[in-house]
């Protein structure tokens, strides 16, 4: 990690009710700040919206090219040019593991696909990431994240201009909306996660394994790190508890899903922080839905 010259920010954090966006607790969470790795939830969304909405084809194989290196500080996969690899096992590193790499190529492989409806924002050439990140940026949009720029798929922000930031408010937006598709929640449940590529007609493995040290505590069933020197420890995370069901005078029942989203910036401790927000969020939740589950349209995402 790269130090910074700045004086650190107080962390920005936030945990919401993912059913109904009602926050629970939130510090400086409209301030905008560089969120690394978190980036890689967008990346993984517009890739999987490809799949889902163009019939784009996670088995299709993309080439590992000398583009895909670019922001690239380490390589613990061992990635080499030419080496091919499905897009799937791409997602798999670029959320299980947080491989800036494995963005890097599926923003190329798949901005291929994009290029022709990617808007071009200059006389600049609109290159396959280019268009990807322009998808990244009209899927923030459309969620009404409002107070966020991307300007790679992986959120590296040594030296970008113009820089990347986004807001913990925003970044809530994002996850539930990335949460609602079954292939995320699968992908980031993930503690380890063999992949395969082909290098020179040969079958390589690797061992992916979650860089989310809370995953499978507490609950937590997801979602992301990040940690640059600019953004600090970064964490989002995804906690369940069973659902509360509430029996109705006509033999009905009414089922409420418990289901926290909990999100860190510029932390310090983001896995000490993750623990006490997610004790503090199911604490303040119990109070809430004791209360009626009353939404103030003030305290919404």
């Amino acid at each position: 990690m790269r130090p910074t010259s700045a004086a650190p920010l107080p962390p920005s954090y936030l945990v919401v009710d993912s059913q109904t966006g009602h926050v629970l607790i939130e510090q400086n969470a409209r301030e905008k700040r560089q969120v690394a790795s978190l980036t890689k939830i967008a990346t993984a969304c517009v890739v999987l919206d490809w799949a889902e909405k163009k019939g784009g084809d996670l088995n299709q194989l993309a080439t590992i090219s000398e583009a895909a290196f670019v922001g690239v500080e380490k390589n613990e996969i061992g990635w080499q040019i030419g080496d091919v690899v499905s897009l799937r096992d791409l997602l798999y590193a670029g959320l299980v593991q947080s491989d800036n790499l494995a963005a890097n190529a599926l923003a190329n492989r798949v901005g291929e696909t994009l290029g022709s409806i990617a808007p071009a924002t200059s006389n600049a050439k609109v290159t396959p990431t280019t268009a990807f990140v322009a998808q990244m940026n009209a899927l923030a949009k459309q969620l009404g994240m409002d107070r966020t720029r991307f300007v790679n798929p992986s959120g590296f922000d040594y030296k970008e201009r113009p820089m990347p930031y986004s807001t913990a408010i925003d970044l809530a937006r994002l996850t539930r909306y990335a949460m609602n598709k079954a292939s995320f929640r699968f992908y980031v449940s993930q503690k380890e996660r063999e992949i395969s590529f082909n290098r020179g007609g040969k079958q390589l493995h690797a061992l992916l394994k979650t860089s989310n040290d809370l995953l499978g505590t507490n609950g937590i069933d997801g979602v992301k790190t990040g940690q640059t020197g600019h953004a600090g420890e970064c964490l989002i995370l995804s906690a369940n508890q069973p659902s509360e069901v509430i029996k109705n005078g006509d033999n009905s029942a009414t089922i409420f899903p418990r289901h926290l989203i909990v999100v860190i910036l510029g932390s310090n401790d983001r896995f000490g922080d993750g623990e006490r927000l997610v004790r503090q969020g199911w604490q303040l939740y119990d109070q809430w839905a004791a209360t009626g589950r009353l939404v103030d349209p003030k305290k919404m995402l």
